[in-house]
């Protein structure tokens, strides 16, 4: 049987959070995904190793979600194949300046955090803007919507005009689900 083995670099501030009270979050995840997490807390790397491809891509999702900002039981929503997690880098959109990277990341998260709770609402998806990252889980179709969203905000588009495209895709989803 062969061994796979992922690495990945997480920030320092989110290390406790993956590992949790007594390695209660980490023994959790290497549990579900049939693999065996390796933390190096001083430089950020985790290791992620076992014989099952697809739930050391699955703890591989997890451990960068984690990475990303998410709570580790949203993060853990990622089990259910019907869940992705999709990341955008802002730094594609701001290049290297630092005003545009502030400015871009405002109109993601709005006054009073109201442009991402909308976002989060009408997508009924989690959304996390943690350094140079937007990122979001929930269900494949929904998550796809909430990236649209996002790029369209990322893009310039008036917040009105976002809304207004969340609330018809919102309607759509609705009608499908009737059906």
């Amino acid at each position: 049987m062969m061994e796979y083995q992922h690495e990945i670099k997480i920030p320092k501030d989110r290390i406790a959070v993956l590992i949790g009270k007594k390695g209660e979050i980490k023994k959790e995840i290497e549990q579900a995904t049939k693999s065996k997490l390796t933390i190096d807390s001083k430089e950020g790397d985790v290791f992620i190793n076992g014989k099952d491809s697809i739930g050391i891509l699955t703890a591989k999702e997890i451990v960068q979600a984690i990475s990303r900002g998410f709570n580790p039981e949203v993060a853990m929503r990622l089990l259910n194949q019907d869940y992705a997690f999709e990341m955008i880098n802002l730094q594609e959109y701001a290049g290297k300046s630092r005003n545009d990277m502030i400015r871009i990341k405002s109109r993601l998260i709005g006054s009073e955090g109201k442009t991402r709770v909308a976002i989060e609402e009408l997508t009924e998806t989690s959304v996390t803007i943690y350094g140079k990252t937007v990122s979001m889980i929930g269900l494949i179709e929904n998550v796809a919507i909430a990236k649209q969203a996002v790029e369209m905000l990322v893009k310039g588009s008036p917040h009105s005009k976002v809304y207004t495209f969340l609330e018809k895709k919102r309607r759509d989803l609705k009608r499908k689900s009737i059906f």
